[in-house]
């Protein structure tokens, strides 16, 4: 019954992850990565912050952390699946950069082919150690990411570009598909036992994972904010950088972890950070709309 049941819950996963996809890619077309690429400062600062910064502060706060070891793999199996779902939303929810916002979302999930397998397996080998022979194939987690993250992207642009009205069409059922789908997954989660396709996350669980997921969240926000000073960026596309590299993937992280590794308790920091971070995101973006009102307003470069 257990793996039975895992199997429907791994096939679902891909399948939302999929949907949620494929609705990314109706929504674009070649204008969207236009000013992206003739103005590339904030693309690249955001694509920088969210490939290398987000591992390496995640493994900063592990090095200092008391929680087990498979739950410091499962952080870093969220630190590497960047660009959340709902990005994009919140991003047009403040009036942000949605172009620039679905540009890095795009690219960041090209270059997770490659970077998932190569970090999570270090993670693995640094914090597990001799504990458990886990590894994340390569080639199995290249293609199937491949599959279910990227090629519905490609699909959902091919769409667009030949059928828009097809495309428009698709939209809106799309969306409310998706996000029935997604309550459901995180019902059966959260609620559900291991022998139902859950995870059996308790309140220990929530006490031990949430203090490092919460700092791993406002140090990330922070550090976008900082470097969007830095490198003298426009507010909203500071704010948008900051909430594409504070809102994770979780969807990603859990088929990383319950599918291709088979292992649902790397799969509960996922979990637990999917509970705050689309809050913390809105708390965020209210915060930087308060404090640089009339910067915001105006969307000039954020100085000081």
């Amino acid at each position: 019954m257990e793996t039975l049941s895992n199997s429907y819950m791994d096939i679902l996963i891909g399948i939302v992850l999929a949907i949620i996809m494929f609705g990314l890619g109706l929504t674009l077309t070649l204008s969207n990565f236009k000013n992206t690429f003739l103005y590339p400062k904030a693309f690249f600062i955001g694509l920088g912050l969210q490939m290398i910064s987000l591992p390496l502060i995640a493994f900063i706060i592990l090095l200092f952390s008391n929680m087990s070891a498979t739950f410091k793999v499962g952080i870093m199996i969220l630190a590497v699946c960047p660009g959340g779902t709902t990005s994009g939303f919140v991003t047009y929810l403040f009036k942000g950069n949605v172009a620039l916002s679905i540009s890095l979302t795009v690219i960041n999930s090209i270059l997770t082919l490659i970077t998932i397998p190569i970090i999570v397996n270090f993670a693995l080998w640094y914090f597990m150690e001799k504990e458990a022979e886990l590894h994340l194939p390569i080639l199995r987690s290249i293609t199937q990411i491949f599959l279910i993250a990227l090629l519905p992207v490609l699909l959902g642009i091919l769409v667009r570009t030949m059928k828009p009205l097809i495309a428009d069409f698709l939209q809106k059922p799309l969306k409310y598909i998706m996000i029935i789908l997604l309550a459901l997954i995180y019902l059966i989660k959260f609620f559900a036992g291991h022998e139902y396709g859950g995870s059996g996350i308790n309140l220990n669980d929530i006490v031990e994972i949430f203090p490092y997921a919460i700092i791993f969240n406002i140090v990330s926000f922070a550090l976008s904010i900082f470097m969007g000073k830095v490198g003298k960026l426009k507010i909203r596309d500071t704010l948008t950088i900051a909430i594409e590299v504070a809102l994770q993937n979780t969807t990603l992280a859990l088929l990383i972890a319950g599918t291709l590794l088979n292992n649902e308790e790397m799969a509960k920091p996922a979990l637990i950070y999917s509970l705050f971070s689309f809050w913390t995101a809105i708390l965020f973006g209210f915060l930087i709309m308060k404090i640089y009102n009339e910067k915001y307003k105006d969307n000039i470069v954020l100085r000081k």
